[in-house]
């Protein structure tokens, strides 16, 4: 079967129109290239070129040499993708991430991201951190970002920061005055809108306001719309406050436990391709980055 080195060889051959020329191109002795190719015509069974000269090809070196060109090019364009794919260049990833890292951190991450990536796809899924869970725990997605999984047997997770509590309310609510952070005793009275992130907070206290709450509701665009029409007020990690309207206020927790842990989430025992890897790196990066300049991300 004949190779692609001596396909090379001869093509840089005819191109440059004397061996000397093509060995420099391919760093290889003219001696080495002259072997190369009598061994190639050897195997064709017939001349490729007119003469010793190698300045004219043959009716059949023109034929090769169509076809060697086709050869070479979609075998080098392979290549370049494979090293592509391998460096995290070329692919398509599937993730999912909590609506608040999806709309505060994500966008000028994968801006950048795929600005030095044309070859890339990726596909983002918005939704809570038991949807995210879900999704990475059946192969939907392969990278989610969201909060600790309950039951991680099958699951495994990488804390990239901590994100704080706040309450919500309505701008006319006495709380939204408070010039420091509130108790859970503050909140005695009150009608506590419940979600899924709120709901793992580990303090007694707070389990108790929410297991009284008549009302529970999983998006954030839910929980702000039932807020500002009144029917009560709720607990929310800091990302997911950062572009609240102005009729919302949202007041800090003095409790350290109101924080909630969010993290990358990948299948155990799966290694992560390297487009995945690439965007874990520029994650961890960004956090990093958030963390060194001293916002309030912990």
């Amino acid at each position: 079967m004949i190779g692609i080195a001596p396909l090379r060889v001869f093509v840089h051959v005819a191109s440059c129109g004397n061996i000397r020329d093509a060995a420099t191109r391919l760093h290889r002795t003219p001696s080495a290239i002259s072997m190369t190719l009598k061994q190639f015509e050897t195997d064709l069974g017939a001349a490729l070129f007119e003469s010793d000269r190698k300045n004219r090809l043959t009716k059949l070196g023109e034929e090769v040499f169509e076809a060697a060109r086709d050869v070479l090019r979609e075998h080098d364009q392979a290549l370049e993708r494979i090293e592509a794919v391998a460096a995290g260049r070329h692919g398509r990833l599937r993730l999912a991430s909590v609506p608040s890292v999806a709309a505060e951190l994500l966008p000028h991450l994968l801006t950048d991201f795929l600005d030095t990536r044309p070859g890339l796809t990726v596909e983002l899924i918005d939704t809570d951190s038991g949807g995210v869970h879900a999704l990475v725990a059946d192969g939907t997605v392969e990278l989610g970002i969201a909060a600790p999984p309950k039951d991680a047997s099958d699951l495994r997770f990488k804390t990239l920061f901590q994100d704080p509590f706040r309450l919500v309310c309505r701008s006319d609510n006495p709380l939204a005055e408070r010039r420091t952070p509130l108790c859970w005793s503050d909140l005695a009275g009150m009608r506590i809108i419940g979600n899924d992130a709120a709901e793992a907070i580990d303090a007694a206290a707070c389990r108790r306001l929410i297991a009284g709450s008549a009302l529970k509701a999983r998006s954030v665009i839910s929980l702000l719309a039932l807020v500002r029409a009144g029917a009560g007020v709720t607990l929310l990690p800091r990302l997911a406050t950062v572009s609240l309207a102005a009729d919302l206020i949202a007041v800090p927790m003095a409790d350290p436990l109101a924080v909630r842990k969010v993290g990358v989430i990948l299948r155990d025992g799966r290694a992560p391709s390297p487009v995945c890897k690439a965007v874990l790196a520029r994650l961890e990066q960004a956090t990093a980055n958030i963390l060194s300049t001293g916002q309030d991300m912990s």
